[in-house]
């Protein structure tokens, strides 16, 4: 068997010793033209697959980077109309989420009150160029007289001798503005508003108990220019006042028509003080307190805003009563620039009477009884022994008392009726335990046995030894628990270690303690 060998010549291939089939009649030099072509053909370099596997990658980053500008300039263009689409799908959902609500409102939050516990303190700016700028405004509305800063006048504004609390030094008002009309309160109101100012209202500065007393700092405002009878209405028994008019002075220049405002607490109290506070007085077991004589009142409130809450008229069933929601309320709720006040015409005949008693329990027996009675008296005060010898020891009245409980009255109305009213009051005292009883026969007399209740504070604070502090207290309970609660009063004072006394208008069930 022959064997044919290809052997390689140049480019071209040759058989050496391989055997020819003998099914295939085609020599091997057939097939060696096609052979020698692909070896001996010029290749091309775009041709291979590493030139084919670059150009893919350069197209499809090209064709990547086409998409990425044509992606980005449709984002552009329809940006704004996304933006528009969803502000009003935000509006929609809105105000269909509001008419859902009204159809089906949630019911009340039964809990609206806010726990003490929980309140915050207002957030003031008492900054030394915040008030400074505001003084500026306050002497460009009052005149630059009328706005204080003397270590005196903040000092007086701040504290009295007789007040039972005192304020600390940062607690004083950086300055007193002293205003003359409603609407200067109210502009006075509007920049501490909008300045975040503490304000505290200053009226006769008479209280016992603080009310006056600053402990924010801030400002104070003086009601002192603000001191006239507006009008008196005779027929109507009413009169139109602001703040600074003196209940004593009111009542001098009414008794010239007969006519007489009930409410008396202590010397020198004013209009405007004695409504913040509420005020009681001697007269309160006939004539009532402040609130019944009280028809309206014009207030600025803490924005600056004027109101007058209510008519002069009587009568009215009209909306709330906000004539005595501001009596009492010490100047939180608004500062009160003008009241109208009911009068009454003045007693055809008065008289006063003293009576001594062995105990302080005998003593509060006998008012019990004289209220239980329903004996008219127009006012009745009781004074313990202690206060007694306060009042001899002190020598502010003509007349030398007799250091036991004492009981004061005031009788007022017709001269029989007074009369009447005297005789059965004695009797009532002498079966309680009075040891003594005597009764004014003139005006002379009248003065002289009442001004030992008028001095009771006084006295106790001129006997006060140097550091002493007077302390105040003002207690009220119903009239069955008075006696008892008198004698408890004085014994607990005594196991203190304290000196203290008692007075106190307890026709009513009230009486202090200082």
């Amino acid at each position: 068997m022959s064997r044919l060998v290809c052997r390689s010549t140049h480019a071209g291939l040759r058989c050496v010793g391989v055997p020819r089939p003998l099914r295939i009649a085609s020599p091997c030099v057939a097939y060696l033209p096609r052979t020698r072509s692909y070896a001996t053909e010029k290749k091309d370099p775009g041709s291979s697959f590493q030139g084919q596997m670059l150009e893919s990658i350069s197209s499809r980053i090209a064709r990547e980077k086409a998409e990425r500008e044509k992606f980005a300039k449709q984002q552009q263009e329809t940006a704004g109309t996304r933006r528009w689409a969803t502000t009003f799908v935000i509006l929609a959902a809105a105000g269909g989420s509001y008419f859902l609500g009204t159809l089906a409102p949630r019911d009340v939050d039964p809990a609206s009150t806010l726990p003490l516990a929980l309140t915050r303190d207002p957030k003031y700016k008492n900054d030394k160029a915040n008030l400074e700028a505001a003084w500026a405004d306050f002497a460009a509305i009052v005149g630059k007289e009328n706005v204080s800063t003397v270590d005196s006048d903040l000092e007086t504004h701040a504290n009295s001798d007789w007040s039972s609390y005192r304020s600390k030094e940062n607690e004083k008002p950086f300055m007193v503005v002293y205003p003359s009309s409603t609407e200067e309160v109210s502009e006075i109101m509007k920049i501490c508003h909008s300045r975040r100012i503490p304000v505290v209202g200053y009226s006769g500065g008479t209280s016992l108990e603080g009310h006056f007393t600053p402990t924010r700092g801030g400002i104070c405002v003086d009601f002192r220019r603000m001191d006239k009878i507006i009008a008196l209405h005779k027929e109507d028994l009413d009169v139109v006042v602001q703040p600074a008019v003196g209940w004593e002075l009111l009542n001098e220049e009414l008794g010239k028509d007969n006519l007489f405002f009930p409410p008396d607490p202590g010397p020198g109290a004013q209009i405007g003080g004695m409504i913040g506070t509420g005020c009681s007085g001697t007269n309160a077991y006939r004539y009532g307190t402040m609130r019944e004589w009280v028809l309206s009142l014009t207030v600025v409130l803490a924005d600056g805003t004027i109101i007058k809450t209510r008519q002069r008229p009587r009568k009215s069933s009209a909306g709330y009563d906000l004539t005595k929601l501001f009596i009492g309320s010490e100047g939180t709720l608004g500062l009160v620039t003008e009241a109208t006040l009911k009068l009454t015409t003045k007693p055809a005949s008065t008289s006063v009477a003293v009576c001594g008693f062995g105990t302080i329990r005998q003593a509060a027996d006998c008012v019990a009884n004289v209220v239980g009675q329903g004996v008219p008296v127009a006012a009745v005060e009781i004074l313990d022994d202690e206060q007694m010898k306060c009042i001899n020891q002190a020598g502010m009245t003509s007349k030398q008392w007799k250091e036991v409980p004492t009981l004061f009255f005031k009788f007022s109305g017709t001269e029989r009726g007074v009369k009447e009213q005297i005789q059965i009051v004695q009797e009532m005292a002498r079966i309680t335990g009075s040891k003594s009883f005597e009764f004014a026969r003139s005006e002379t007399e009248k003065a002289e046995l009442w001004s030992a209740r008028k001095e009771a504070l006084w006295s106790t604070m001129s006997v006060a030894k140097p550091g002493e502090k007077v302390w105040t207290g003002d207690v009220a309970v119903p009239m069955s628990r008075l006696p008892l609660l008198i004698e408890e009063t004085k014994d607990d004072m005594k196991k203190s270690g304290m000196y203290g006394t008692i007075v106190g208008h307890v026709g009513d069930g009230n009486f202090h303690s200082k």
